[in-house]
């Protein structure tokens, strides 16, 4: 496909030969039709030669007509033709003149002019002695024959130019002809020609031009069929990611909640911790005293102790919710990863979507590190309250050292409280990043629905041209 000329070279190429070739026939039909032209002309030209040599010979024959009729009646009026013989003849004969174009045909002419003058002078000497009565003289004159003589020389060289110029002719009826024909044969072949290289540069364009732009509609076709279905594969993924992260969020919420009400019973243990160990410790109370609150100091323990495995309870609910957190972030990474693999798959028109997945991955992976420290963080809290456990039930059995087990139930409580705090600012965390990933995986779905009907407008844009082409 490389080798194929650029359309912006082809087409100049195509129609500069064609028009190059139409002025090259033109110029060649203006020629011969020039040379036909000229012929034609020398052939009319020919024609008015010969025809100027009859008028002026019938010129001759009317002033001599017209000598006779005089001669012979005396009559002014039978002058009338000679008179107009004498005006036209010095036209004819410049006339005649500037026809000829051939040098030996001038000579003659020059001929035939000094012969007419002496005719003209004869005819008008005949008229003057018949207008003078000198009859005799004119006899004379006319049975002398030299108006004859004169005249059978005119019509001699007459003759000749007539035979020249019907030589003449037939040369120039000839070049006309072939003029003609040369006409005939270079409009015809040229059309021809014409009509050939025409037929072989369309079939040139259309080898070098339209199978190229034929095979890249095709091509085109073919990539956006394929960049659509990986597109509709990435729409399915990333809605699936939505729907995860959206699941994901509603956990998180619920468990920030749960975070929240853990964190308040472990701030009420605690104090109830501190309220026991001010009841135990008594301030230095005497050994009677300390007896009567024995029983009060049971009841409190005892509601320590309830209380705290309600907060173990919730807390493995906030570890089944943490682990359940931890699934829905691997689920978002792995779908995150089929993303970026579309996206790749969609080449230039789906590195976008796999900036997108690259940032999903990344915010899966810290919602996933955030649910590990949050199951951390419970492990210690279960840990923590299963010390309080033990030391209430140890306080239960024996008053003895309940000083020391409130103390430790306080330090235990406070850093159950401590724990629960730190759980529900982390908790707080992982929601705010996945309303962030939430919010990145609708970009990315609407991103995925855009690049959806741009790749469509893309097949039909190629399917056009291809039915163009």
């Amino acid at each position: 496909m490389h080798n194929n000329m650029k359309l912006s070279r082809v087409v100049p190429i195509g129609f500069g030969t064609i028009f190059a070739l139409m002025i090259g026939v033109g110029l060649a039909s203006k020629l011969s039709m020039q040379v036909l032209a000229n012929s034609m002309a020398s052939v009319n030209r020919t024609y008015q030669i010969k025809g100027s040599l009859k008028e002026l010979e019938r010129s001759l024959i009317n002033a001599e007509t017209g000598q006779r009729g005089f001669i012979f009646t005396g009559k002014e009026e039978f002058l009338e033709p000679y008179n107009a013989a004498t005006a036209s003849l010095p036209t004819d004969i410049s006339q005649l003149r500037s026809e000829l174009r051939d040098e030996e045909q001038k000579r003659s002419l020059v001929e035939v002019e000094r012969l007419t003058q002496q005719k003209l002078d004869e005819l008008a000497q005949t008229i003057t002695l018949k207008r003078q009565g000198k009859e005799q003289e004119l006899r004379a004159l006319v049975l002398s024959g030299l108006g004859k003589t004169i005249m059978d020389n005119i019509r001699r060289e007459l003759n000749k130019m007539q035979s020249v110029e019907d030589d003449l002719l037939v040369q120039r009826r000839a070049a006309a002809t072939q003029a003609e024909q040369l006409a005939s044969l270079i409009s015809l072949g040229g059309t021809l020609v014409a009509i050939i290289l025409g037929s072989s540069v369309a079939i040139f364009i259309a080898r070098r031009v339209v199978q190229p732009i034929n095979q890249v509609a095709t091509a085109i076709a073919s990539s956006a069929s394929e960049i659509a279905a990986a597109v509709e594969q990435q729409e399915h993924t990333a809605t699936q990611q939505a729907a995860a992260v959206s699941e994901t969020t509603t956990t998180m919420d619920e468990l920030s909640a749960s975070s929240r009400q853990s964190a308040q019973q472990a701030e009420a243990a605690a104090n109830s911790a501190q309220q026991a160990l001010i009841l135990v410790d008594g301030n230095g109370l005497g050994g009677r005293q300390l007896g009567e609150h024995n029983s009060s100091l049971r009841d409190k323990v005892g509601q320590i102790a309830e209380q705290i495995l309600r907060l173990s309870e919730q807390t493995n609910q906030i570890g089944s919710i943490s682990s359940l957190v931890s699934d829905l972030a691997n689920q978002t990474n792995m779908l995150a990863l089929n993303a970026a693999v579309e996206a790749a798959r969609a080449g230039e028109h789906g590195r976008g979507f796999a900036v997108v997945a690259a940032e999903i991955r990344k915010l899966a992976d810290q919602s996933r590190k955030s649910a590990e420290r949050i199951s951390s963080l419970v492990s210690d809290v279960q840990n923590a309250t299963n010390s309080t456990v033990m030391v209430a039930d140890e306080g239960t059995k024996t008053v003895e050292g309940i000083v020391t087990a409130m103390n430790n139930i306080t330090v235990n409580n406070q850093q159950i409280s401590l724990t629960a705090k730190q759980q529900a600012i982390a908790i707080e965390q992982v929601v705010d990043a996945m309303i962030s990933l939430n919010q990145r995986a609708l970009e990315t779905a609407s991103g995925i629905s855009q690049t959806k009907a741009s790749t469509q407008k893309l097949n039909e844009a190629a399917y056009d041209l291809k039915v163009v082409v």
